[in-house]
């Protein structure tokens, strides 16, 4: 956590008043492969990053809630009792107060202060990072210790029943459980998680191709709708389980008989899902067996379905796996997140990751005019509360 507490708290005091009472941080988070599979109850492969939003609060004795957004260089205000959705940033706070009212828990006012250094936008999850900041918080300051799990739980309600966004629970159940060093193995289903150390010869290079995306646009939503009609197509020709609730009911050895009942769309939609999951597990095993040229070539392989079968690149995003995957030292490319724009994830050798990121940045500068932000990132350990220096 690169933040300076002592700073932020100083100028908590600055614009409130007073100093804040309660910190918390939560990490954003990187998917090594696995994309658009955890809404479809399938597996991924994230790690929580090194960097970080964090919340810092003072409890109130009414149900208001003045939030001061760092970065924004924004304010809202709003009350517990009466959560009504602005389609801005401050949805994100109102609806963790929403999921830990519904599930009974106590919500205190609060006035809070966000800074952030995960960049909104880009596919690194900043949306989850937040979520999972406020849920730690608003846990520490109405003295309910929740686990890392159930915060997540509540982050994740937050942005699909608040926010509205049908998203999966994989970036909120990595930015509550990350751990140092590790990949998360998430099986969305059943939600068992397994930690996989990443190879201490390897690094994580992140670059962003500047194009931003917003999930509540419709194009994320849209994919969803799209494998729910594909299920519902293969539960009417026999080839899914009539009871089947996700994708995951299928495997690629069924890909054949898919062949012959699902319309073009929808078998290129539900062959990425199927195909990404055994991507998932290549990965892993390739990273547990130390062989990084094989996770890479999975990494690759995921990217190319991505944009043929998914269709979520973007040129932007093409440009930099294509340069990436011509640089020495870089294993494997792929974009990271649920894509139409955001960030790609390059996995590289350690000794070799600093020329391969000045190489693909000047590469893409090149061909678009523009030097694009790159940062080599470590898996991080997941969202804590913080303690505030003395004053």
């Amino acid at each position: 956590m690169s933040h300076d507490l002592l700073r932020l708290s100083c100028e908590f005091e600055e614009r409130f008043g007073r100093p804040p009472e309660l910190a918390a941080r939560a990490p954003g988070r990187v998917n090594l492969i696995g994309e658009h599979t955890d809404y479809n109850g399938g597996l991924v492969l994230p790690c929580a990053i090194d960097r970080d939003t964090v919340v810092l609060g003072a409890r109130r004795d009414d149900a208001r809630f003045r939030v001061h957004s760092r970065e924004l260089r924004a304010d809202a205000v709003f009350d517990a009792g009466t959560l009504c959705r602005t389609g801005g940033w401050v949805d994100y706070v109102q609806g963790v107060v929403f999921a830990l009212a519904e599930r009974g828990g106590r919500v205190p006012g609060l006035d809070l202060a966000i800074a952030s250094e995960v960049p909104e936008g880009a596919g690194l999850s900043s949306s989850a990072a937040l979520e999972v900041a406020i849920a730690t918080l608003l846990a520490h300051a109405a003295e309910d210790d929740l686990p890392p799990r159930e915060r997540a739980r509540i982050a994740h309600r937050a942005e699909s029943g608040f926010v509205g966004v049908a998203c999966g629970v994989m970036d909120q159940l990595a930015s509550a459980m990350g751990r140092e060093g590790a990949a998360l193995r998430i099986d969305c289903t059943s939600l068992a998680i397994s930690v996989v150390p990443l190879p201490e010869a390897a690094a994580l290079l992140i670059v962003d191709s500047g194009v931003r995306h917003r999930l509540s646009d419709g194009e994320y939503n849209r994919r969803r709708r799209e494998c729910e009609v594909a299920l519902a197509a293969a539960q009417s020709a026999g080839v899914a389980p009539a009871g089947a609730a996700t994708l995951r009911a299928l495997t690629t050895a069924d890909l054949p008989a898919l062949a012959r009942s699902l319309d073009a769309l929808s078998l290129r939609r539900v062959r990425h899902v199927l195909t990404e999951n055994d991507r998932v597990d290549e990965v892993c095993d390739a990273l547990a067996k130390g062989d990084l040229p094989r996770a890479g070539v999975a990494l690759r392989a995921g990217m190319e379905s991505l944009r043929r079968d998914f269709e979520v690149a973007v040129p932007e995003t093409e440009a930099l796996c294509e340069i990436g995957d011509a640089t020495p030292g870089v294993f494997g490319s792929r974009m990271t997140g649920a894509g139409f724009g955001g960030c790609t994830v390059h996995l590289v050798a350690r000794d070799m990751a600093g020329g391969a990121q000045s190489a693909i940045v000047a590469g893409f500068a090149r061909r678009y005019g523009r030097a694009p932000r790159a940062w080599l990132v470590r898996a991080a350990r997941g969202a804590e509360r913080l303690t505030l220096p003395a004053a």
